[in-house]
């Protein structure tokens, strides 16, 4: 009668706890194609660094709860591709780059398919810290955008250094 309780309690405890987890972060899926709709850094980027249009990032879930990113920037009226290894960590929506020198924060908003992704680091010895409002559609949504402000202001970033690039979903060279 006694294992019989036990065994009872046991299910019941067991059945509490599992009713209590919270999904992790790890069962989020990232893969897909993003738009960065909003952008924010800590005032380490020169003016003449701020991207004038963006393009659509694509993030493919690896094994292990890793990310494959693959971005297009544009740089002297050209396109360039580039892709690099988002690592997990314990730390549910924190990953690591570049072997350990970035960490990449991902937070969820509570926007329908809005996640903010914050990158800081070191770059030329200097810190750098920079937010992106990322959707999986490219239409603007005023609700994520003021979650996005207060973000901002949360993480104790200037107003001023919010920029809303212009997004393009593909990528043409242009002549020289």
């Amino acid at each position: 009668m006694k294992s019989l309780l036990l065994t009872i309690l046991l299910l019941g405890l067991v059945s509490v706890l599992k009713a209590q987890e919270a999904p992790s972060d790890d069962q989020e899926d990232y893969s897909g194609t993003w738009y960065p709709k909003a952008m924010v850094h800590n005032g380490s980027l020169p003016n003449h660094k701020i991207p004038g249009r963006v393009f659509p990032v694509k993030l493919v879930a690896l094994e292990e709860g890793d990310l494959e990113a693959t971005v297009i920037f544009w740089k002297k009226g050209h396109c360039h591709e580039f892709k690099f290894m988002m690592e997990k960590t314990e730390e549910p929506g924190k990953y690591t780059t570049f072997h350990g020198k970035k960490v990449v924060h991902v937070e969820k908003t509570s926007v329908k398919d809005h996640y903010i992704f914050y990158c800081e680091g070191r770059h030329d010895g200097k810190s750098f810290g920079m937010g992106k409002l990322m959707g999986r559609d490219s239409e603007e949504n005023p609700e994520a955008m003021e979650e996005f402000e207060k973000f901002i202001q949360r993480m104790g970033l200037r107003r001023e250094n919010m920029f809303v690039p212009e997004i393009r979903d593909e990528c043409v060279d242009e002549s020289d």
